[in-house]
This record gives C-alpha cells, structure tokens and sequence, in this order.
C-alpha cells in the first residue's frame, strides 16, 4: 500500500451526515488520498470537500460508483477483490433493515478477506484516519487462500 491511498467512503442514508461531519474533520488528510465512494455518499463527499476546502470539483479526485442498492456495494468489493481499494470507511446504520443487506455483508465479508482496514464508525473511523500508517507505505498480509481453494477443487472433482 503506497502512502497515496485509496480510501472508499460507504454511508447507509441514516448515517450520511455522521460520515459528512468526519469527513469534514478529516478534509485535509482525505484530500491527500484517492476516494472512492457509492452513489449519492460520493456527490456529498465532493460536494462537502469543494465547499469546505474551496476548491474547484474538477481538482478532487472522487471515483462515483452506483448507490449501495444498485450494486455499488458490489462494484466496490470487486476493486478490493483487485487490489485497488486499501482502506474502507463505512459508516452503516445498524437499526435499519436495508434492501441490499446481502450485499453489505459480502462487502463487509471481502473486506476482511482481502484483510483491508475497516472503520463502521466515527470511532473507529477517527483511530484509523489518525494512525500514523495512513501516510506511510504499508505492506498488508493477506491470507493465503491456496488451501481451501485446492480443497474445494478436490471435493469437487470427487463428487
């Protein structure tokens, strides 16, 4: 992981103005970075940068994939499947059922496959924004999968 990262920002929309109050905290940090966000969370991510920093949209780079439920939570855990996305800040509102809850967990589920750092709240979101390795290069130790995939394949091939 180089020191530029590409951090992905995710909000359910009960969770939108916490994950707009951080990132407005965080503004000069997340500037230095490449985002990637879903749907409407990356037009309010930009949107707050420009107002707050003053800058032009055209000079802050935020990659927009599809809202959650029309599978941007799915696009995104493609990029981390490969290797494009290093941190994951998802701000998701645990006492509201959501349509695409499959898909969140799969998100959830690859992010810790592909062991990328995760926040789900300003908490947690502030200690990983605030450690000293999101400006430095960092090496992550993925797991090695080979075993099981071997496994299935023979489980697989003998039935």
């Amino acid at each position: 992981m180089a020191r530029r990262k590409t951090i992905a920002l995710v909000a359910h929309d009960h969770k939108k103005q916490d994950l707009i109050r951080w990132v407005q905290q965080h503004a000069e940090t997340l500037l230095q970075h490449q985002l990637v966000c879903t749907g409407t969370t990356g037009t309010l991510v930009e949107q707050t940068l420009v107002r707050q920093e003053k800058v032009s949209p055209e000079s802050i780079a935020v990659q927009k994939l599809k809202s959650g439920p029309l599978g941007g939570d799915q696009q995104l855990g493609a990029l981390i499947c490969e290797g494009k996305v290093d941190v994951l800040f998802f701000f998701w509102d645990p006492m509201e059922p959501h349509p695409h809850d499959v898909d969140v967990k799969a998100l959830l589920r690859i992010a810790v496959v592909y062991n990328i750092p995760i926040a789900c709240n300003k908490s947690s979101a502030d200690y990983l924004i605030s450690s000293p390795l999101i400006q430095e290069d960092y090496q992550i130790q993925a797991d090695d999968y080979s075993s099981y995939i071997q496994r299935n394949i023979n489980d697989k091939s003998q039935a």
